[in-house]
């Protein structure tokens, strides 16, 4: 590919990849509840999720899902609900997802567990299909070969992702030490089951 090309793909990317989403509201909460450490495995099962979506969009895969959308919603309406489920328990503070009253005591969320709310969330969610159906196809040069082009395209957006996911998890971090010094855990705990409900939510509505 021409880096004429890329030098217009890096920074679009970039600027929707920053812009709040499910992924990055995901990201932040987990940030903010089980810290950067631990949310690097939602981030890989988000970012698997990703690479699928965009290869299959890439391909045109996407059309034929939205021609059988009966199993892509139930799909997402099981997703949506089980977060928002997690949001609740966050919210009363309970579960494994849901900060301790110590801040540093008690299990953390299982990696599988975490793995899969990001690959839920991320091939569950029909803005992402529609997306990367609307922005691969203008960069993609039908006089050259297909897979080549592809693979380094969605080798460029899973990397911007990771740094965008790795900003949203810092920054949730950095709201839990400072809410956490002043023994708000209650309260942190209901603005992260609060946005969790609502990652959930628009998963299955959007």
């Amino acid at each position: 590919m021409s880096w004429a090309t890329l030098s217009v793909f890096v920074p679009t990317f970039l600027f929707v990849s920053l812009t709040p989403g499910m992924c990055m509201t995901l990201a932040m909460v987990l940030g903010m509840t089980q810290g950067v450490k631990r949310t690097l495995w939602m981030m890989i099962g988000e970012l698997m999720g990703v690479g699928l979506v965009a290869a299959a969009a890439g391909a045109g895969v996407a059309a034929l899902m939205l021609r059988q959308p009966e199993l892509f919603t139930a799909f997402k309406w099981i997703g949506g609900a089980y977060l928002a489920y997690l949001g609740v328990m966050m919210w009363r503070s309970r579960g494994r997802m849901a900060i301790p009253d110590t801040l540093d005591a008690g299990p953390p969320a299982g990696r599988w567990q975490l793995a899969m709310q990001g690959l839920v969330t991320a091939v569950a969610n029909p803005k992402g299909w529609a997306f990367f159906m609307v922005l691969l196809p203008p960069f993609l040069d039908s006089s050259r070969p297909l897979a080549p082009q592809l693979s380094l395209l969605i080798a460029l957006i899973l990397i911007i992702e990771f740094g965008s996911m790795l900003v949203y998890a810092t920054g949730g971090k950095t709201l839990r030490r400072v809410l956490g010094k002043s023994g708000n855990v209650r309260l942190l705990n209901r603005i992260a089951g609060t946005l969790m409900f609502g990652v959930g939510a628009w998963l299955a509505l959007g």
